[in-house]
């Protein structure tokens, strides 16, 4: 197994690929999967496809005005939004700015800066665009969900987003440009050295390994993570599907980029999210004893990771209470009862 991922595409396991009429045979996965030409008959893509004046022009004309999150920085980045060298500091800045005027730059050729407008909500900003960034055919891989996903756009010149993961099932539409994408299993998350959880690029724990130019005395278990990679390559109009908790880091190969993407969660919304929990965990156990952890560790086993239905099989209905299987009220006053405890 090559030691990176420089220059070594053939050699790591391809992400495997469908075409997107085939889609409506698709029931569910839990894998990666490209999605070929499930954007490419967006006005979009087809404009991006003429010049990115065009694509420029399209999106443009869908603004609504709001100040957007973008981020600037020098261009010996490289398109890398990452740390400074001590990580206490990001090498980049957000500032809020105007969309038209970073798509002029962008289309100017902004080769003396790296540019990135990240995960611009549709509603929030171009509203009437959700409807003209719809599936031909709705994905079965996007089953029963709770709530409409999460519609967002990504422009910018090169990037690249360090390995990461989401909470989220994610289908990621390659409008303009190319993108290279590289894939890790959940399980894998100690041998990729998560970064700092409190100042993080875009909000989510990041790889700290260059994958192009790994350092294996600073971070040998990547070799063992490399072993479990899947690389895909998208053109425009191609996706591709990440499921939720997966490990992924996503580049933008050309001068103009830009990427669609629906997020959205299998769980009913009344659950919240589990980072938090994870947060609370570190405060309350981690520092504990070791055998007051491993204590605590059964106690997760049992009453979380285990079979749902088994603490509360041998107590009466009546008695359940919280350990039945939650629904919105029980869910309200379960956070009800850990908001208390957080606030003696």
């Amino acid at each position: 197994m090559p030691d990176s991922l420089a220059g070594i595409s053939n050699a790591i396991a391809q992400v495997r690929a469908i075409d997107a009429p085939d889609l409506a045979t698709l029931t569910h996965t839990a894998q990666p999967l490209v999605l070929r030409g499930i954007a490419q008959h967006w006005a979009l893509t087809q404009k991006a496809q003429q010049s990115a004046a065009d694509a420029a022009d399209y999106i443009q004309s869908f603004y609504n005005g709001r100040p957007s999150m973008i981020y600037r920085a020098p261009a010996s980045i490289k398109g890398k939004y990452f740390y400074a060298q001590n990580a206490a500091s990001l090498n980049y800045e957000s500032v809020r700015g105007n969309v038209t005027e970073l798509l002029a730059e962008l289309v100017a050729g902004a080769d003396d800066k790296s540019l990135y407008m990240a995960s611009a909500p549709l509603d929030t900003f171009f509203p009437q665009l959700k409807a003209q960034v719809q599936f031909s055919a709705t994905p079965h891989l996007i089953p029963e969900a709770q709530h409409d996903p999460l519609v967002s756009i990504w422009v910018g010149n090169q990037s690249l987003a360090s390995c990461h993961f989401d909470c989220l099932e994610n289908i990621a539409c390659c409008v303009a440009g190319k993108r290279r994408i590289v894939v890790f299993p959940p399980d894998q998350v100690a041998n990729l050295y998560p970064g700092p959880v409190e100042r993080t690029p875009g909000g989510q724990v990041i790889s700290m390994v260059d994958f192009h130019h790994p350092d294996f005395t600073a971070h040998p278990r990547f070799k063992e993570a490399l072993r479990h990679a899947q690389i895909a390559e998208l053109g425009p109009g191609d996706g591709i599907f990440i499921p939720s908790m997966w490990w992924h880091q996503v580049e933008g190969l050309s001068d103009f980029n830009i990427l669609v993407n629906y997020w959205w969660s299998q769980a009913p919304a009344f659950l919240g999210s589990g980072m938090p929990a994870l947060y609370h965990a570190m405060l309350a156990i981690r520092d504990r004893p070791e055998r007051e952890k491993a204590a605590f560790k059964s106690l997760f086993d049992y009453y979380v990771f285990n079979d749902a239905q088994m603490p509360a099989a041998h107590i009466p209905d009546a008695g359940k209470g919280m350990l039945d299987e939650l629904d919105e009220a029980s869910a309200r006053r379960l956070r009800a009862l850990i908001t208390n405890q957080l606030n003696k």
